[in-house]
């Protein structure tokens, strides 16, 4: 069975989700799950409905890679779930399709250039962080509870329990312990 999954970021892109409506249902989806909603910060629940939904011998068809994944981490989870279930992927703007040999090959060989290229998007960016501590222009993270050790201490000896004083701040306990023994 062909399960078919659209989604467009906005209530405004109405055209393109009606164009992969049309896509997913001239190659014969049976059901198709489709969203409106962005994929970066917000969940997409259609998404997560079709994967458990598809069963073992089931296609899950996309019209392009960037309407299933947000990054590749995203994309190889996905991948691993169908997999797991024995389901097929279809990519139908790249013409990939997962249940043939020659599918699988090309997901691995996707696979492998963007873990390429995430590799060395890292690199480049260690690179820049290296020389920006060189310049004195990195500072890294600043410390959120080292910010409240006075608060800590004070609770501390007012006679509040770490794990108190932990949730009253919105640090960790651990943290806690670390100020209060840094103190002593």
């Amino acid at each position: 069975m062909l399960i078919g999954y659209c989604r467009v970021s906005t209530l405004d892109q109405q055209a393109g989700y009606e164009a992969q409506l049309r896509d997913l249902q001239s190659v014969g989806c049976e059901k198709v799950f489709s969203e409106q909603v962005s994929s970066v910060n917000a969940r997409r629940v259609e998404l997560e409905r079709a994967i458990e939904f598809v069963r073992e011998g089931d296609t899950l068809v996309v019209t392009r890679l960037d309407r299933l994944a947000r990054s590749v981490a995203d994309w190889c989870q996905i991948v691993a779930q169908l997999e797991a279930k024995n389901v097929g992927l279809r990519i139908l703007n790249i013409n990939v399709d997962t249940t043939t040999p020659t599918g699988r090959l090309m997901l691995n060989m996707l696979g492998s250039i963007a873990q390429f290229e995430r590799e060395l998007m890292l690199e480049r960016q260690r690179e820049g962080i290296a020389k920006a501590k060189a310049e004195h222009k990195f500072k890294g993270r600043a410390p959120t509870a080292r910010r409240k050790t006075s608060d800590v201490v004070s609770m501390h000896q007012a006679g509040k329990k770490p794990t108190e004083i932990a949730v009253a701040l919105g640090v960790g306990r651990s943290s806690v312990y670390r100020i209060l023994a840094e103190a002593a």
